[in-house]
């Protein structure tokens, strides 16, 4: 129950040629305190309910338990949630024995593409495709809690 995993943003729309998987996420969050966050997301025809714990200090690694449930369970959950529904697009892409993960935000995070890489270990080591940009592991105001109360459109030019 041990999640590892490194974030990036994209520098470009190629990973899009590069896709075995594109699927539509609607996700809010029960609680987004700092020492845990509680998830509901549909995904595609399917819903889940996550809890995520703080990040360790490196940022690549904390406490993940998810459980399937109903799309109509998760569809009245989302009612229940903090204001800031995530809304997104994620594509799947193979690349050297990894998959990527690459989240194209829509909405008031319109703009933002992150990809996230899974991994066994902190040190495994992967290779990058070419439209991996900067990494923002561990950098919290990527993460989609974050995102949800303070969405990419209130962002100054910092990126």
């Amino acid at each position: 129950m041990q999640e590892i995993e490194r974030k990036f943003l994209v520098t470009s729309e190629a990973f899009k040629n590069e896709a075995h998987k594109r699927t539509r996420i609607v996700q809010g969050f029960l609680n987004t305190h700092p020492e845990r966050t509680v998830r509901i997301r549909i995904q595609g025809n399917d819903g889940f309910i996550t809890i995520k714990g703080k990040s360790n200090k490196s940022g690549l690694s904390r406490f993940e338990w998810e459980k399937q449930i109903s799309q109509a369970e998760a569809e009245e959950l989302l009612h229940l949630c903090e204001p800031g529904i995530i809304e997104k697009t994620r594509y799947e892409i193979f690349f050297d024995d990894h998959t990527f993960e690459v989240d194209d935000f829509m909405g008031d995070n319109e703009g933002l593409i992150i990809a996230e890489i899974e991994l066994d270990s902190e040190t495994e080591p992967f290779s990058k495709p070419e439209w991996l940009g900067k990494e923002v592991t561990g950098d919290v105001k990527y993460y989609n809690s974050n995102l949800s109360k303070n969405p990419y459109k209130n962002w100054t030019n910092e990126n």
